[in-house]
This record gives structure tokens, C-alpha cells and sequence, in this order.
């Protein structure tokens, strides 16, 4: 496993924020090492969403501190702004998750990075309409310690991509921003019935998930040498069986992403994702360059324990208690596996998948 003093040792320094709403800031060490010949590779990343500073008690963070991932990913709704959306509450939120002291001992202690979600976004399946983006933009920048000459400080978004490793065990984690730029949503005509809970695939081909600059941006990092890919998207990417959030709500924008990991022959691509309130694995084959994984981790704090939903590409049934999630990669057997794993750190769920599935066969 990676030393921990190696990962440390300078770089990009993502952690908690100075002083919030006259809460003082713990000491955040974390700084992510760059590829290099010399870096250690990364055998073990956790992963989690949905985690609301009003609820105190946050057991699993003992949990994944006992796991002891060389990398943590915060993959959104990292705090919930309360409602109605105001830049005071949006610091109190944050303010209230500073003090909460398993998620600060983890972001004191194990290399992190971070995207948001529609609620440290600050809009409830908000998209680019939303007005206030900018200032949760500013507030998120602060938290996580974004360095003064971070890209992210002078381009719209946060979407955001890190190489970790020596040559041949590359591992390349790229965030995307599904929030900042992304068109309206097609409201459904049959509110709450299955399939059609909320929203409904549109097929308007001026619609955008990411924009054109991230778009662009996004074919730049596919085409940056790596053997595991993880693309980090709040929002659900290859699900099936559901009308809530999802990129298949989009669906030539999906196959727009489909089609570039094809045409950049980008090997080792597998997805993240947050925002369901559940976990579960996702499998997929129609339209892709290969099978396309995805495992969703949602319920640091408060799953969905009465979720119920069609799966027709989910690998087993939805998990429902407190969780987080787990990309753990055997360099020597050129294999990883994706896992579920509970309040004990067990695995819920999992799936051994082998590095030679996820490679561009034509």
C-alpha cells in the first residue's frame, strides 16, 4: 500500500478551509503526489457521497479510516445546503461540516479530492440556470484549500482530473462537472411512476451534459496515458430503469461520451458515481467501446432504505444501509474490484473485473 508520507509530501493540496462562519479550521495535511517514475501506485481508493452535516453521527468514517485507502474521493453532495438557497446558509452548512470530527480526522489524514453535486451546489437538481452558482463556486473553492493557481479558479466549473502513479500503474481520477453547464432537465408527465419518477430522456440535440469547454477538455485527459481510468460524475451515467437524475436523460449526450472514450481509445475507463441515496454496481455493453462499469455510492449519512427500482443492468439488488465505495487494484494480477462495502467495511457487493475487459477492441 502507498505510504502515507509519500502522498504528503508536496503537490496539490486539498483539504478543509481556513475559518468558516467563526469555526477554526482543523490542520489538513493532504497533498496528492503526481505521476512520476518514482510515485507509489495507488492499490486502494474509497469513495462516497451524500453526506448532511446536520446528522451528527457519521460512524462510517471510522470505517473507512480503518481501511486505510491510499486516496479518497468525495464525489458530492458534500454538504446540504439548507432551503432557501442563501450564501449564509451555504457557509453554515459548511461551518457545520468542518466541526463533524470523522469526516475531519479523514480529510487530516488520507489524500482526498472533491467534486460537488446539486446540494453543495446549492439547487436541488440544478443545472446551468442556476443563479447563485458562482458564489457556491467561490464558498467550495475555499473548503477544499483549491491552491491560488489551481485551473479551477479562472475557468467555469470544477471539473478536475489527477494521474497518480509510476508508468504501467497509472491510475487517472477525472471529475467531472455535471452541474455548471448542464441544460434543463425534461420534466416528466407522470410524476413518482416507475421510470418516470421525475424527469424523463430528452432527445433535443442543443442539450449538454458538460458544455463544449469541458467537452473539450474531457477528450484532452482521455487521451493522457493510464491503465485504470475513474470518471466521477454525481449524477448516474450508464443506469438504466429509472426517471431521476441520469445521463441516459441525455441520451445523445451519453453516447457522445461513449463514442470519445471509443475514439481516444481510452483503456480502463470506470465510472463513479453519487446522488441515488443507494449503492449498487451497473454493467453495461449496448453502444460502448467495451463494458462499461459503474459503481454508485450514496449514504454516508442517510441512505434510501425504501428505494425500489428496476435494474435491468445493475449487477444484483440495490444496497440500503450506511456504505462507501471501493476501487481496490491488483497491479501483479492486472485485475480491480469495484465494491459496496458496509458499516464493517465488509463487501455488500462486488465484481472482479480484469484489465484486458476494458480495452478498445477495434
Amino acid at each position: 500500500m502507498m505510504k502515507r508520507r509519500e502522498l504528503l509530501a508536496g503537490g496539490i493540496a486539498l483539504g478543509a478551509v481556513g475559518a468558516l462562519a467563526g469555526c477554526a479550521a482543523p490542520k489538513v495535511r493532504p497533498a496528492i503526489a503526481p505521476a512520476s517514475a518514482d510515485a507509489a501506485p495507488l492499490r486502494r481508493i474509497a469513495f462516497a457521497s451524500c453526506i448532511d452535516q446536520n446528522k451528527r453521527e457519521q460512524p462510517i468514517w471510522d470505517t473507512v479510516l480503518a481501511d486505510q485507502p491510499d486516496l479518497f474521493i468525495f464525489g458530492g453532495d458534500n454538504v446540504y445546503c439548507p432551503v432557501p438557497y442563501s450564501l449564509a446558509n451555504l457557509r453554515r452548512a459548511y461551518a457545520m461540516a468542518v466541526e463533524q470530527p470523522g469526516m475531519a480526522r479523514l480529510r487530516r489524514t488520507v489524500p482526498h479530492m472533491a467534486i460537488w453535486d446539486d446540494h453543495d451546489y446549492g439547487s436541488n437538481d440544478g443545472g446551468a440556470e442556476f443563479a447563485y452558482k458562482g458564489e457556491s463556486k467561490t464558498e467550495f473553492l475555499e473548503f477544499w484549500k483549491v491552491p491560488a493557481n489551481d485551473p479551477r479558479r479562472g475557468r467555469d466549473g470544477l471539473y478536475h482530473a489527477q494521474v497518480f502513479g509510476p508508468p504501467g500503474q497509472r491510475v487517472q481520477v477525472i471529475l467531472l462537472d455535471a452541474r455548471w453547464f448542464r441544460s434543463p432537465w425534461k420534466v416528466t408527465d407522470q410524476r413518482n411512476a416507475p421510470g418516470k419518477e421525475r424527469f424523463v430522456p430528452d432527445t433535443d440535440a442543443n442539450k449538454t451534459m458538460l458544455g463544449e469547454a469541458q467537452w473539450g477538455w474531457l477528450e484532452a485527459q482521455l487521451r493522457e496515458p493510464a491503465q485504470v481510468r475513474l470518471i466521477v460524475s454525481g449524477v448516474q451515467v450508464v443506469t438504466e430503469g429509472h426517471g431521476w437524475e441520469r445521463w441516459g436523460n441525455f441520451p445523445l449526450q451519453r453516447e457522445r461520451l461513449y463514442k470519445l472514450v471509443a475514439h481516444t481509445r481510452a483503456q480502463g475507463v470506470v465510472f463513479l458515481s453519487g446522488d441515488r441515496h443507494i449503492g449498487a454496481l451497473y454493467r453495461e455493453e449496448a453502444g460502448t467501446p467495451y463494458p462499461f462499469y459503474e459503481l454508485t455510492s450514496s449514504g454516508v449519512t442517510h441512505p434510501w432504505r425504501d428505494a425500489v427500482e428496476a435494474g435491468p443492468n445493475r449487477l444484483g439488488d440495490l444496497f440500503k444501509e450506511q456504505h462507501y465505495g471501493a476501487v481496490e487494484i491488483d497491479w501483479d494480477a492486472k485485475a480491480l474490484r469495484l465494491a459496496v462495502k458496509d458499516i464493517a467495511g465488509a463487501p455488500a457487493r462486488s465484481r472482479l473485473i480484469a484489465f484486458n475487459e476494458l480495452e478498445v477492441r477495434t
